[in-house]
């Protein structure tokens, strides 16, 4: 058997210190926005080049509260990706805006600054790029427009920790930006929890409220705010890996090569890099008309994979409504036709090979 993502082996790799660590949180009862909390946050916005990083609950909320602090609200339009996992569309509703969904680049799966030109009206006030699977947009073009427009950029980073894009980390470019620590992604806790980055004083000291009912001073509520705090637990285990993070990128980057190599010559589309930025390998996503004889054969060999993603946001249940009448021709045919197979840092190479002799037989049939 072979998983999407093991997250024992990366857990045992780092017991010790993480259980030490959560051992002293536990003994100290510092559980909410304590030490750890304050010290991951500076380790973060020192490894994002960054001024300010704030934590939070989850990767949807580090979205909501970087949307609202940057003002985003009723009435606005935001121009996203609809290729993606739905919290960035959720994000943007939760302050009252209209998610736009333009078409993505058919290699990448970001959105393209061209997409993005074709669709702003007077409405809009935000750009929100998706880094997805890992694969940095094309930051530079994308806010040279929000610039000549006046948009603001918050970007999607939930899946692009430690990506970086003409020598920056993906999230220091936009505006604020939001990324998630969900347990599978590049740099994962031990349940949920998210960070927003800016290098705004004014956005982060909204933040910090935002994420505590409004406070700034305790019992001081300035604002309506959330309960959106990350905890001191997490933090633990976020400090232990973050050390470990461009290991780990680098494992997902060679496991990564390794499949496109051993599969440049069957019928199916391998990820691309478009030199551009470092892909950090979220996901590593293929794309073939034969997907489902390719998954089945996976399964039955015990195998991980996934589709990412099935339906396309405009056409899920909830925005066919407001979405009656949109049309996003690449979009639709990746979502039909892509895949994705196990990466993690402790993927061994003959595992690789594996899984790709079962995918060989199937397309060479």
């Amino acid at each position: 058997m072979i998983p999407m993502v093991n997250l024992k082996a990366q857990y045992v790799d780092i017991k010790d210190e993480i259980e030490k660590g959560i051992a002293e949180t536990i003994a100290n009862c510092s559980f909410i926005l304590g030490p750890n909390v304050q010290a991951f946050e500076k380790e973060a916005a020192e490894y994002l080049g960054v001024k300010h990083a704030v934590g939070c609950a989850s990767g949807t909320d580090a979205l909501h509260l970087a949307l609202r602090a940057e003002g985003i609200a009723d009435g606005d339009e935001v121009i996203t990706s609809a290729f993606t996992f739905i919290a960035t569309a959720e994000a943007i509703k939760y302050v009252g805006a209209t998610p736009v969904f333009v078409d993505i680049d058919p290699k990448t799966f970001n959105i393209t600054v061209e997409n993005i030109e074709e669709a702003i009206t007077p409405k809009t006030k935000a750009v929100m790029p998706v880094h997805l699977f890992g694969q940095p947009a094309d930051m530079v073009k994308i806010k040279a427009l929000c610039d000549k427009h006046n948009l603001k950029l918050i970007e999607d980073c939930a899946q692009s920790f430690g990506a970086r894009i003409n020598g920056k980390q993906t999230g220091s470019i936009g505006n604020a930006s939001g990324f998630s620590f969900f347990p599978s992604k590049n740099l994962g806790a031990f349940g949920d929890g998210g960070l927003v980055v800016t290098n705004s004083d004014e956005t982060a000291k909204m933040i910090k409220m935002l994420r505590n009912h409004g406070s700034d001073v305790r019992y001081y509520h300035d604002v309506i705010g959330y309960n959106s705090r990350l905890d001191d637990i997490q933090a633990v285990v976020l400090r232990a890996k973050l050390k470990r993070l461009d290991q780990y990128n680098k494992a997902r980057r060679h496991a990564a090569h390794l499949y496109s190599e051993l599969m440049a010559d069957l019928p199916l589309s391998t990820p691309y890099e478009d030199g551009l930025g470092e892909h950090v390998y979220h996901q590593y996503t293929l794309l073939s008309d034969r997907r489902d004889e390719v998954i089945q054969a996976l399964q039955d060999k015990q195998i991980g994979c996934a589709v990412y993603y099935p339906v396309p946001l405009h056409q899920q249940n909830v925005f066919k409504e407001e979405c009656k009448g949109v049309s996003l021709p690449v979009t639709e045919s990746v979502a039909a036709n892509c895949f994705s197979l196990p990466i993690c840092p402790s993927l061994s190479d003959e595992e690789i090979k594996e899984i790709v002799a079962v995918i060989r037989g199937v397309l060479t049939k």
